[in-house]
């Protein structure tokens, strides 16, 4: 009953802007950490930046200082703004959300994943 929706990818020069963003939707009883995965062609997923419930982040080397990860706890969303892109962070972006559901028979906690959204950096 749990869905992400990610928005906010698309098509942009080296050196440009995007803001990526996830909202979680349904019978939530609460959400602990959430973040960002990254899986280029003929790649393996790869971790971009996490944020637990209390703000703290966490970045992957390639992006820190480019990538800010953040959330907003009232609306279920986080938010990946990526500025200074680089075609190296070509890629279809994942949102994750650790999410206990309240359940008939007491509590559920696991993680959600988002459909992806593709980004895509031209030189």
């Amino acid at each position: 009953q749990v869905q992400l929706m990610e928005s906010g990818g698309g098509l942009v020069q080296a050196g440009g802007s995007l803001r990526l963003s996830c909202a979680a939707s349904g019978s939530i009883f609460s959400i602990n950490a959430m973040g960002w995965y990254r899986q280029a062609p003929g790649k393996q997923r790869e971790l971009v930046a996490t944020i637990t419930s209390g703000g703290s982040t966490n970045y992957a080397d390639s992006v820190k200082g480019r990538f800010t990860i953040s959330r907003d706890n009232a609306k279920n969303t986080v938010y990946m703004q990526m500025n200074s892109l680089k075609p190296e962070d070509t890629a279809v972006y994942y949102c994750t959300q650790r999410i206990t559901t309240a359940q008939a028979m007491g509590v559920s906690t696991r993680s959600y994943w988002g459909q992806g959204t593709q980004v895509t950096v031209s030189s």
